[in-house]
């Protein structure tokens, strides 16, 4: 009965899936958007700062380690 549950929900899903037609449609225009919005905006808006102002690992290694224990100047 345990084994068996996993197996009509995963039927349920492909034959709605199978059967959809609108559905198919916007579902290709989700996909497109997230390959948009995670493949080529991250190339303009997100570039690798770290390999572009630094050449070894360690200095990588070093500025990540200042950036995340240095004070912000908030003393409670």
């Amino acid at each position: 009965m345990l084994m068996e549950y996993p197996a009509r929900v995963f039927k349920f899903y492909q034959d709605g899936f199978r059967r959809m037609t609108v559905g198919k449609t916007l579902w290709k225009i989700i996909i497109i958007k997230l390959i948009i919005m995670f493949g080529v905006l991250k190339i303009f808006f997100f570039p690798n700062f770290l390999s572009t102002n630094f050449s070894t690992d360690q200095q990588r290694a070093d500025h990540v380690i200042e950036q995340l224990t240095r004070s912000t100047g908030n003393n409670y």
